[in-house]
């Protein structure tokens, strides 16, 4: 495959014609660095990251100075000992050094594991435990934490400080020390240059190893849900942390694979008149935005009165965007909005592109080019139109497959069915072609554009003194699609309150993320159990809607 500035042309006439016409053209070698950054690094000091802190200081970097940063990282890991296959592990929000530590492990032929700045110690633990990490880049806000997981993290070299201004352990000082010459390591398009954690239903997360040549397998989605990205002035901006799929692959590398800036800003929390306010200063023209972040959109009014955007691509996944929002976008933003689906495992995978085919509220479009998605049954047969199977993509020849969960064959296997990549996700296809989702086939929760399973929630609960027994599920809410909702059997002797909820709603907060916490929490005299011992959520769920358990609640 060359380095095209396009892998598709809506000037094609339609959809059809466009998946009929496309093959995939993969190359045996390929890096991403190489390709979102290298060849770009040729003098012209063309803008790659604007930058902006919550304090309103603003950066920008240009590929070349990407690529010379990165370079040095590069020789202080090798320096270091780091090399092919070794994990990195990357937490840090939406910052310049986020991109550099990307293009430097991928340079290297390392594994980058992006982490987000918001997990807990017991999230973080695991996760650089699991995933083996010989570096870490932190910044101060995270530094601390790390330092104190060490002891438990065997492989564990080497922390790097983004905010440190002097000393060893300081990124500024460390790159000021190495050369800004380095050869980009000769990887094979399948050789892993991600893993990424995603959560199950019961047992830890799982490390999805994804390969550098997934990054192509993006572009074809990425193109049509952005309206058929680049043109001349595209500027892209997601408030997605670039630790997810949906910031990183979604949006932050593709762009850089075409050359357009991406604008990075460092704040935790989506404030929708900051966004606004972003998108207007910088002409952002496309972007991704969870369905939960355009719900508070929508809540500010006066969006055109009161600021210029130029936006002119808007994709959206994580739950259904709904026929009330692609109307209003249409009416306040000015862009339909193409709503997009895919998983960590199996990444961009359908959605629609309103230039080509007409987008149908509710339904999460079609296949991209180069994709095959289809509802199957148990034996791995695609169902007729109008049933409901499960959605399952179909691996061979597929660029965007991910190569298996990290030290996990079995988990691997349970998800692959002939040649299909089971999603666990429900659904059914029109006699049009179009694809509809209809729930979950397992218990992932699906809050704000994050998937979270609640085997990690129930985890972190247990261990607060005063829980006995737990069981986390998602309970449907109009702004953010589902909440956490928390079952809890105290421990003897201990009293239901407003205090107790807060003190169990503190501690998951400081032990995993802030989005992981309960919203709300029952207190009740037991969980509903299989013959097994497995939690039966459905009964949870039932209960949460209404229905009659059985328990009563305290």
């Amino acid at each position: 495959m060359g380095f095209n500035m396009h892998l598709l042309t809506s000037e094609i006439g339609s959809f059809e014609d466009l998946r009929e016409q496309f093959v995939w053209q993969v190359p045996e070698h390929f890096n991403i660095a190489t390709a979102v950054c290298d060849r770009h690094a040729d003098g012209r000091g063309d803008t790659a990251i604007f930058w902006e802190g919550s304090d309103g200081q603003q950066l920008t970097a240009s590929f070349d100075q990407l690529q010379q940063q990165a370079n040095r990282l590069a020789n202080v890991l090798q320096a270091r000992g780091v090399g092919s296959g070794d994990r990195i592990g990357i937490i840090l929000p939406q910052r310049i050094e986020a991109v550099v530590a990307h293009l430097a492990s991928y340079k290297l032929g390392a594994i980058a594991v992006p982490l987000a700045v918001l997990f807990g110690g017991d999230a973080l633990q695991y996760r650089l435990q699991n995933s083996g990490a010989r570096v870490v880049l932190v910044d101060a806000s995270r530094r601390e934490m790390v330092e104190s997981l060490k002891p438990g993290l065997a492989e564990l070299k080497l922390i790097i400080d983004c905010d440190e201004k002097a000393g060893d352990a300081s990124y500024q000082v460390l790159l000021s020390r190495a050369s800004d010459q380095f050869v980009t390591a000769a990887t094979f398009a399948n050789d892993p240059a991600l893993l990424i954690y995603t959560s199950g239903t019961t047992g830890p997360p799982k490390g999805a190893l994804v390969a550098h040549r997934s990054l192509i397998g993006n572009l074809t989605g990425f193109e049509m849900s952005q309206n058929f990205f680049p043109e001349p002035h595209d500027v892209m901006w997601t408030p997605s942390d670039w630790a997810w799929t949906g910031g990183l692959l979604d949006a932050l590398l593709p762009s850089l694979y075409y050359r357009r800036p991406v604008l990075g800003y460092m704040a935790r929390g989506f404030d929708p008149e900051k966004a606004c306010d972003l998108m207007a200063r910088y002409r952002v023209t496309n972007s991704f935005l969870a369905p939960t972040a355009l719900k508070m959109l929508r809540q500010l009014g006066n969006i055109q009165q009161r600021y210029t955007l130029h936006l002119r691509g808007i994709m959206s996944a994580g739950e259904q965007v709904g026929e009330e929002l692609i109307h209003w976008g249409r009416d306040v933003l000015g862009v339909t909005i193409n709503e997009m689906w895919g998983q960590t495992e199996f990444n961009y995978l359908v959605g629609n592109s309103h230039r080509v085919m007409p987008v149908r509220p509710g339904s999460m479009g079609k296949p991209y080019p180069g994709h095959e998605v289809m509802p199957i049954d148990k034996q791995g047969h695609p169902v007729a139109v109008g049933e409901v199977g499960e959605l399952a993509a179909r691996c061979s020849g597929d660029p965007v497959m991910f190569l298996g969960y990290w030290h996990n064959e079995a988990a691997t296997r349970d998800k692959i069915i002939g040649d299909w990549f089971l999603t666990g996700d429900l659904g059914r296809r029109d006699e049009d072609g179009y694809l509809w989702f209809l729930g979950r086939h397992d218990d992932v929760i699906s809050s704000a554009g994050y998937r979270i399973g609640p085997g990690e929630i129930e985890d972190c609960l247990i261990k607060h003194p005063a829980i006995a027994q737990a069981a986390a599920i998602g309970s449907p809410d109009a702004l953010r699609g589902e909440i956490i909702k928390a079952y809890v059997v105290l421990v003897a002797d201990t009293a239901a309150s407003p205090e107790m909820k807060k003190s169990i709603q503190q501690h998951v907060k400081e032990n995993l993320a802030a989005y992981e916490y309960p919203r709300e929490i029952e207190f009740i005299d037991s969980l509903p159990m299989t013959t097994t011992g497995k939690v039966r959520r459905v009964d949870l769920r039932r209960l949460d809607q209404g229905g009659n358990l059985g328990v009563a609640n305290k």
